[in-house]
């Protein structure tokens, strides 16, 4: 797996990133989608966790010091914004990777596909056999796979008792 320069990744952090980019090949390639919609699927996964591993001062500092978020999601932001600076244009990219641990209701199909792909990639040791019954299904029904999974990911952040987030809870009534 070919990251940029700037990436800070473990050497696990680089296998699930491995496991999420040729999941969304697997499905560009059975969704029969564009080859630049593909690429833009391959990129997304590619690069949504690049700064995962990087220190939460370090990623609020690329942030402005600003940021809000918790030091959980803020290697999204950080990657999209380092991706934009150094020429990335693809608006949906950007988008997909600055929002795929929160989710975001204004997603098209690449952030719709990343958050799927990072949440069923098969390296999760949870759910095992539901998920995979999901990311084998989503060539049939692409929308109501992403609805089961962001139902799953706001259930277990109830069920954790953890923050949801305002994107979060847009993006469920978006889809419910």
């Amino acid at each position: 797996m070919v990251l940029p320069a700037w990436a800070v990744v473990s050497d696990k952090r680089r296998a699930h990133i491995q496991r999420v980019t040729d999941l969304l090949d697997r499905w560009a390639r059975d969704l029969n989608v564009d080859d630049d919609e593909a690429r833009a699927w391959h990129d997304a996964g590619r690069w949504h966790d690049a700064l995962r591993d990087e220190t939460p001062a370090a990623l609020r500092s690329a942030l402005g010091g600003a940021d809000t978020l918790p030091d959980g999601v803020l290697h999204g932001p950080a990657a999209a914004q380092r991706l934009a600076s150094e020429g990335e244009t693809r608006a949906e990219v950007l988008n997909a990777i600055e929002w795929h641990t929160l989710g975001n209701p204004e997603w098209g199909r690449t952030g719709r596909a990343l958050f799927m792909a990072d949440f069923l990639e098969p390296g999760r040791n949870f759910a095992t056999t539901d998920r995979a019954f999901l990311a084998s299904m989503l060539h049939a029904d692409f929308d109501g796979v992403f609805r089961q999974v962001v139902r799953m990911r706001m259930e277990w952040t109830l069920r954790e008792g953890k923050q949801i987030y305002p994107e979060t809870v847009a993006l469920w009534n978006a889809v419910r």
